[in-house]
């Protein structure tokens, strides 16, 4: 079988590997199917962040390729298959990070360590997009962990707006009265991000997968932190391909899976754009 000539390719697979993605991009290459069969494929090392935001074990339809509903204990152990392989194709000082419940990256995160990847932070990210549980505190945040393969390769630093009144436009805080000594740019990203809005507007979804969707906000963050134009990043749960989008977006490279929806997100990245968050980060150099 001839190989394919393509950067991302060569570099991912190998020039004579014989697996073949379902789509390609100047930059990207998406495998319609299971992750594990694209994990297998890619070689030791060769990736410089992997973002992974699987099902959640909450019982939800996502295609007829997936059951989100497994006993917790196989759950995990299934979790920890994948990861085990992400761990394998992440280059030394590459960055892993994992978007789950916090019930889940507890014990994950856990055991990421005691594979021998770096803690960096759990990042909390706030999202009321439930309802109250009876006899429960109310759920409002996801778990983003950021976890790296010895020291950081890239670590950039991103700069938020300073925080203002939405009715009268003030700045919400003095700092201390040392507001005139702050950074014209604003203040150093915290772990705990409250500015992510869910997406729950059709215009922001990928056409024919009403499952959840990220806010390009969360995906421009992880890439922005952790890679330099040019670097390979994996996403093994494509879902509605957000990850790929700002990819293309930011000049990276990518690979990825996506079970069922693949022909969706080809249809994002070429015929169907849907449009980014708005973002008014800044990224220092």
């Amino acid at each position: 079988m001839p190989a394919i000539p393509h950067p991302t390719f060569e570099r991912a697979f190998g020039a004579d590997s014989p697996f073949r993605p379902a789509f390609s991009t100047g930059l990207g290459l998406l495998h319609a199917g299971d992750c594990m069969d694209l994990l297998a494929a890619t070689l030791d090392g060769s990736v410089d962040c992997v973002f992974a935001d699987p099902p959640f074990n909450l019982r939800k339809e996502y295609g007829p390729g997936f059951t989100d509903d497994m006993p917790d204990g196989e759950y995990v152990a299934w979790c920890k298959r994948w990861l085990a392989e992400c761990i394998r194709v992440l280059a030394p000082g590459g960055s892993l990070f994992l978007y789950n419940l916090p019930r889940w990256n507890i014990v994950l995160g856990a055991w990421l360590m005691e594979q021998g990847l770096t803690f960096r932070h759990d990042i909390a990210i706030g999202m009321k997009a439930g309802f109250p549980i009876r006899g429960r505190l109310y759920p409002a945040r996801y778990s983003l962990l950021y976890m790296t393969k010895g020291d950081p390769r890239v670590f950039r630093t991103i700069r938020t707006p300073l925080e203002t009144c939405r009715h009268c436009g003030k700045e919400l805080k003095d700092y201390g009265g040392y507001r005139s000594k702050m950074h014209e740019k604003g203040v150093s990203l915290t772990d705990m991000w409250t500015d992510i809005v869910p997406v729950r507007h059709k215009k922001y979804k990928t056409a024919n997968r009403s499952a959840n969707a990220l806010s390009t906000k969360i995906l421009e963050r992880v890439v922005e932190i952790s890679t330099l134009p040019g670097d390979l990043v994996l996403d093994p749960f494509g879902g509605s391909g957000t990850t790929f989008a700002v990819c293309e977006d930011k000049g990276r490279r990518w690979i990825g899976a996506e079970i069922d929806f693949a022909a969706a997100i080809a249809g994002r990245l070429t015929d169907s754009p849907v449009p980014a968050h708005r973002n008014d980060d800044h990224v220092c150099a």
